[in-house]
């Protein structure tokens, strides 16, 4: 990601403030999880931008304490669902429910009636009830016998899976994975990160007890509506436009892809450089603004070819060679 850079265009005091209040949230997220910068930077930009976020990561690199470390820093309801092969739609969605004092059915709701969803091993379970997801997710609400359900605003999901172990997983389609906003990979921490974790646990750290360590919530809803309409005046060049269009349509001509970026991977690349953009205190978008965002927002976006991927090719290198050649605006 991409230092602040110049000063903001824009003074609205709404704006100032809960651009502050965001950035905060990098210091109440930092007390419970140690160097994923990155990552919590990608799901800020996901609020911003109403997007949802695929986590990927080996077991034990705080992925789900990542999203619950940011559910504690928001004050948001949050609702957690662990996937698993027995997991039926109707366990994330709700469903109906007879009663026998009224004689009739009411709708008891579903953990995906929050505002952050922690949707953990997503790959678990099967086909049919990941696709209950695609419409909460594109739609933002849910149907149960013929009518629609609003879900509330804001909503998020936010969904783990773990890229080594296939052994009796699903590998989500790729309808779905284009509903998710940003791809962010969750690495092993360095040497001194590792330390530091370490110690902390040695001096008492909890990962179950967020309160205990000090997490408070530092934002809000009013803070996201005030982001997101600064977000919304953040200002692109004709420009920056074509710069967006020729990266999506150069990764649809690669020899190493059978399956490049649509327009909606477009849409999706040019609205992740508006939030970021305005994170860094700038109210229109220049091209490192979307360098800095074209890997996690593409990367599962595009299919590699076999015989690339048993070269070792990867989403992010083929990425990264585009990013190299596609012509910058000046």
């Amino acid at each position: 990601m991409m230092d602040p850079t110049t000063d903001n265009a824009e003074n609205p005091a709404s704006s100032g403030s809960a651009r502050s209040s965001l950035e905060s949230l990098r210091t109440e997220i930092s007390k419970a999880v140690v160097g994923q910068d990155p990552a919590v930077t990608g799901l800020v930009v996901a609020l911003l931008c109403r997007g949802h976020v695929l986590l990927e990561g080996v077991p034990g690199v705080a992925k789900t304490l990542l999203v619950r470390a940011l559910a504690a820093s928001l004050e948001l309801d949050t609702k957690r669902v662990q996937f698993t092969p027995d997991l039926m739609p109707s366990d994330v969605t709700g469903s109906l429910i007879y009663d026998a004092r009224t004689t009739e059915f009411s709708f008891q709701p579903g953990p995906v009636f929050t505002n952050l969803l922690l949707a953990d091993e997503i790959n678990r379970t099967p086909p049919k009830t990941q696709s209950s997801l695609l419409e909460a997710m594109e739609e933002r609400q849910v149907t149960v016998d013929g009518t629609p359900r609003p879900l509330p605003e804001p909503f998020l999901v936010a969904a783990t899976q773990n890229p080594v172990e296939y052994e009796g997983t699903y590998p989500l389609p790729e309808a779905q994975l284009d509903r998710f906003l940003l791809k962010l990979t969750v690495p092993l921490p360095s040497r001194q990160d590792e330390i530091n974790v370490l110690t902390r646990h040695a001096e008492g750290f909890n990962p179950r007890d967020l309160h205990a360590a000090g997490i408070r919530p530092v934002a809000g809803r009013a803070d996201l509506e005030a982001a997101r309409a600064a977000v919304a005046k953040t200002s692109v060049s004709p420009e920056i436009t074509a710069y967006v269009v020729d990266i999506c349509r150069a990764t649809r001509d690669s020899p190493s892809l059978t399956l490049g970026a649509s327009p909606r991977g477009a849409t999706a690349l040019l609205s992740t450089a508006r939030a970021w953009a305005w994170l860094t205190g700038r109210d229109y978008v220049i091209p490192d603004d979307v360098k800095a965002l074209a890997l996690p927002t593409l990367r599962h976006r595009v299919q590699l070819r076999p015989e690339a991927e048993m070269e070792g090719v990867t989403a992010d290198s083929v990425i990264n060679a585009i990013l190299a050649h596609v012509q910058v605006p000046r």
